[in-house]
């Protein structure tokens, strides 16, 4: 079964009890215009939006048919990093900004994907790096429009690529 998603919804704007379906999507294939990707169901799901947008973790996609595919993130191998002091956390902030990585801001703790050199590198910085496994949301950037970040790959946002 194939499905059309024409619409993007922010995660709170939609009826939830309009959902028909999830699809769970990693960071890398979050940010577009269009992409065939398969739903918890297992339909086959076109995303087919005027424009690329960034999906988030709530999110709703409007189908032709009616009613809405929630977008759900997958889970990735992250570092969770944590410092013995928010000045020490800042600090390895700047060094991880410096290196243009994607950083997810979370208050009193910073995560980024698993790397077992940045890993090495937050350590010598007086930081701990833990690995886990959760949904991977960065920061966009001071440049960034609609929350699209410079760390994933631009080639192909408009052809269909199939996911799981």
């Amino acid at each position: 079964m194939s499905v059309r998603a024409f619409e993007h919804l922010a995660a709170g704007t939609w009826d939830h009890a309009q959902q028909t379906d999830r699809v769970l999507v990693d960071f890398d294939r979050r940010h577009r215009r269009r992409i065939v990707l398969t739903t918890e169901g297992g339909a086959e799901l076109l995303i087919d939006l005027p424009h690329a947008i960034r999906l988030r973790d709530g999110d709703g996609l409007r189908l032709e048919g009616g009613g809405y595919v929630r977008v759900e993130a997958r889970p990735e191998n992250l570092l969770e990093i944590h410092a013995h002091s928010p000045a020490a956390l800042v600090r390895i902030a700047w060094h991880l900004g410096n290196r243009h990585l994607p950083v997810q801001l979370l208050g009193d703790r910073i995560r980024i994907r698993a790397d077992h050199v940045i890993a090495a590198m937050i350590e010598g910085l007086g930081g701990h790096a833990a690995a886990i496994e959760a949904p991977f949301d960065p920061e966009g950037g001071a440049y960034a429009e609609g929350g699209h970040t410079h760390g994933h790959r631009h080639d192909n946002d408009d052809e269909p690529a199939h996911a799981h």
